[in-house]
């Protein structure tokens, strides 16, 4: 492990780059825990940057003894150092630098041998919510993302921590548009269906052991007409009170879980 005392050390540099979204390529993990869940799934890690202050604490001093087998470029900085490369107001001590998990259609198949649960994040651009939709996909059986030209980076360092290691492990296809996603659907024999305020059937009358596609839109104006209209089937939410939607990551869980329950 080497000492740096510089902010103009070149892992430094590259850290921020790799933050900034300047670095292609390369992806920016924060905090033991998820850079735990970047070592267990089998990330390539090109980089580890550790607080001295962490380094002495025993679950950190067992993860670097762990990554250190797999990475060579492992640098530690005092607190302050650190705070100038962290991407959060509060320095968590560990980031890694790892080379961004290939995406695409064939990675969508790696799940081929089970009825496939996806999920298209259709002009979703908060990562929060790219996140957030991505762990209870996970957590729910999904089998894929697929996410299209205006949606968040999911492995921007917002959606990471809010998918919790979920876009580690998921099979995920970037920047598809949304008519390539909805005939590469309909080409492997998956239905797709989206939420819309004004469907006849309940998402509970919807045959989710189906092989199946649920499409989510922006958040602040929903699928269009005629994005609805291109989906094979369209359910709705009902709600009381003068609720009128929900918010996409909420609305995604619901209809997931509802998929898992059918499934089993």
């Amino acid at each position: 492990m080497i000492r740096i005392s510089s902010r103009d050390n070149p892992l430094l540099r590259q850290a921020r780059s790799v933050r900034d979204g300047k670095t292609d390529g390369l992806i920016f993990i924060e905090g033991l825990r998820l850079a735990e869940e970047a070592l267990q799934s089998g990330l390539e890690i090109e980089a580890v940057i550790s607080s001295v202050e962490i380094a002495e604490k025993e679950r950190a001093a067992r993860f670097l003894s762990a990554v250190s087998a797999v990475c060579r470029r492992i640098g530690s900085v005092s607190e302050k150092l650190l705070a100038t490369i962290s991407f959060t107001k509060t320095p968590q001590g560990i980031i890694l630098l790892a080379k961004r998990p290939e995406s695409g259609k064939a990675q969508l198949a790696r799940r081929s041998k089970v009825e496939p649960l996806l999920v298209i994040l259709h002009g979703v651009n908060n990562p929060v919510n790219v996140g957030a939709i991505m762990r209870s996909a996970e957590a729910a059986g999904a089998t894929g993302i697929i996410t299209t030209v205006n949606t968040a980076d999911p492995f921007s360092p917002r959606s990471l921590r809010g998918a919790m290691g979920a876009a580690f492990r998921l099979p995920i296809w970037e920047m598809a548009s949304y008519d390539d996603a909805l005939r590469w659907c309909a080409a492997h024999k998956i239905k797709t269906v989206c939420a819309d305020v004004k469907a006849k059937a309940l998402y509970t009358e919807l045959d989710w052991t189906l092989p199946r596609a649920l499409i989510v839109g922006p958040e602040s104006t929903g699928l269009s007409g005629d994005e609805v209209a291109a989906a094979d089937e369209a359910v709705r939410i009902e709600m009381k009170g003068q609720v009128e939607s929900l918010n996409v990551g909420v609305a995604a869980g619901v209809l997931l879980y509802e998929a898992a329950r059918q499934r089993g």
